[in-house]
C-alpha cells in the first residue's frame, strides 16, 4: 500500500539499516571475544556506503549523454536500494599486535557504543513515522 510512497521508502530503508546494525553488532562482538586469539583479524561491515550510492543514482542526472548506438556503455545506471547487501570484509589494513592479531578493545568498544546509538536513532526515528500515520488514521 505505501511501498511507492516516500513514507514507504524511508520505513523501508529503516527496517534494512536496522537489520545491518544487527549484523554489525554481532560482527563486533565476535571480534571482541576473539581480542585474544592469535592470527585473528577483525571483521568489518560495510553498508551505508553502497546504499548511499544507490539512493544518489535515483536522481536525475544533469547531463543526458547521446547514445546514437545500442551497443554505447551509458554513463549513469541507476541502482535499486533494494538491491544492497551488506559486506562483511576482513580488515587487513591496520597494524597487528605481537600475535598477529588486530582487535583493539578501546576501537571495538566505541564502534558498539555508535552503532547502539545509531540503531537507538534508527528505532526513535521509525517510531515517529509510524506515530504520524497514526495520527492520520485517528483523525
Amino acid at each position: 500500500m505505501f511501498l511507492n510512497t516516500n513514507f514507504g521508502r524511508t520505513v523501508d530503508i529503516l527496517h534494512r539499516s536496522m537489520d545491518v546494525s544487527l549484523l554489525r553488532q554481532d560482527v563486533i562482538a565476535n571480534n571482541i571475544a576473539n581480542v585474544d586469539t592469535p592470527n585473528f583479524k577483525r571483521t568489518v561491515v560495510n553498508f551505508e556506503t553502497a546504499l548511499g550510492d544507490a539512493l544518489r543514482s535515483d536522481r536525475p542526472q544533469r547531463f543526458q549523454p547521446a547514445l546514437t548506438n545500442e551497443r554505447h556503455i551509458p554513463f549513469h545506471r541507476p541502482v535499486d536500494y533494494r538491491s544492497v547487501r551488506p559486506t562483511r570484509f576482513l580488515d587487513h589494513l591496520t597494524s597487528s599486535k605481537n600475535n598477529d592479531n588486530n582487535v583493539d578493545i578501546e576501537v571495538e568498544t566505541a564502534e558498539l557504543l555508535t552503532n547502539q546509538l545509531l540503531y537507538t536513532l534508527m528505532t526513535n526515528s521509525l517510531n515517529s513515522q509510524l506515530e504520524q500515520v497514526n495520527i492520520v488514521l485517528r483523525g
